[in-house]
């Protein structure tokens, strides 16, 4: 009988690469998405109206991270041996703007979820989402797991609530309960609101004749990037040990907004300078200056390192962004993870 994972946030990034993990793992995967007037699995619908198999086995709830009372109805029906809760309100920068949506979301959220685990005495494992925002204003150059806390927005604050709680509830109920901190990732399937994203998109806009320049916050804040899809292998292996740690997972190497802005522009043929545009409206009220992953833990305990590092990663975002708007990409990205994953188990965005 197939093992049944729980996904919280299924229609996000993160969410759709670990469901098309899982599905090739031979889980029976089960998500909740919000009800809305419209809908919003555009990153589920290669798979929910695909030609195999898969679309057997993923299931959709319709759910919501505020209400603890459908959430213990669907883990009731559903008992899942695996609980991956990556739902959040995950942009920093709108945080600011509904804080306490924020806070109910991505801290009482994940007490929510603990409880109904705790109140159903459901035999299962929990993975929480942190991040790395919760290091805000960093005290050692890098971050490992030992590192103090010093959230910088509300986002943060709310995340490490979750994070403490996980922690907390692990430790008074006996819970398989662990939090992933992970840094920076990042993928074609990243929201276009994510900076990232932005400006992958955005020069592909630009390739297109749809746009003349793209509007820039802060380009000195430094990141720790990775790729998407090999983070949500973190994710899994972290329920598969023998018991429950927190771990940092990141590549250990920080770049500028304005590296990735370089790199992405010289690899599409064009010069920054005539196109990006500071607007002050996408300045943090706090910033957080920079975030370097020490994942060294991961490493030796999970045997987890990342392949894509931050050129490539560039490469295969704008590469994507080209192709998604009928432009023909520059195609080094593409190369490169066909020579890196020859055996890919997620979709070729």
């Amino acid at each position: 009988m197939a093992k049944k994972a729980f996904i919280t946030g299924i229609t996000g990034q993160d969410g759709s690469y670990l469901t098309e993990l899982l599905l090739s793992k031979g889980y029976e995967v089960h998500g909740i998405v919000r009800r809305a007037s419209t809908f919003h699995t555009t990153r589920l619908d290669h798979i929910k109206f695909g030609a195999d198999e898969r679309k057997q086995r993923l299931f959709l709830h319709y759910g919501d991270m505020t209400d603890s009372s459908n959430l213990n109805r669907v883990l009731e029906r559903v008992q899942p041996e695996e609980i991956y809760n990556l739902a959040a309100q995950s942009h920093v920068q709108i945080s600011f703007e509904v804080p306490e949506y924020s806070a109910e979301v991505d801290g009482i959220g994940v007490l929510r979820l603990l409880d109904a685990i705790r109140e159903t005495k459901l035999k299962t494992r929990f993975y929480q989402a942190s991040s790395s925002e919760l290091f805000g204003k960093v005290a050692e150059s890098s971050q490992s797991e030992r590192t103090p806390f010093y959230p910088r927005s509300p986002y943060a604050a709310a995340k490490l609530f979750g994070y403490w709680i996980v922690v907390n509830y692990r430790e008074a109920y006996n819970l398989f309960a662990c939090n992933g901190i992970l840094f920076n990732h990042e993928s074609p399937r990243r929201g276009e609101n994510f900076v990232t994203r932005k400006v992958t998109s955005g020069i592909a806009q630009i390739l297109a004749g749809k746009t003349d320049h793209i509007a820039m916050g802060n380009m000195d804040a430094q990141r720790d990037w990775g790729y998407a899809p090999e983070y949500v292998e973190a994710m899994w292996k972290m329920l598969q040990t023998s018991g429950p740690v927190d771990y940092v997972i990141g590549t250990g190497r920080k770049h500028s907004v304005k590296e990735f802005i370089e790199r992405a522009f010289a690899y599409a043929g064009l010069d920054w300078h005539k196109y990006i545009r500071q607007d002050r409206r996408f300045l943090r009220l706090t910033e957080v200056d920079e975030l370097q992953a020490d994942a060294s833990k991961a490493a030796k305990e999970l045997g987890w390192q990342p392949k894509v590092g931050f050129e490539e990663l560039v490469m295969v975002m704008v590469d994507a962004d080209m192709r998604a708007l009928g432009l023909k990409p520059v195609g080094k990205g593409d190369t490169l993870l066909k020579k890196l994953f020859p055996h890919r188990w997620w979709e070729t965005d």
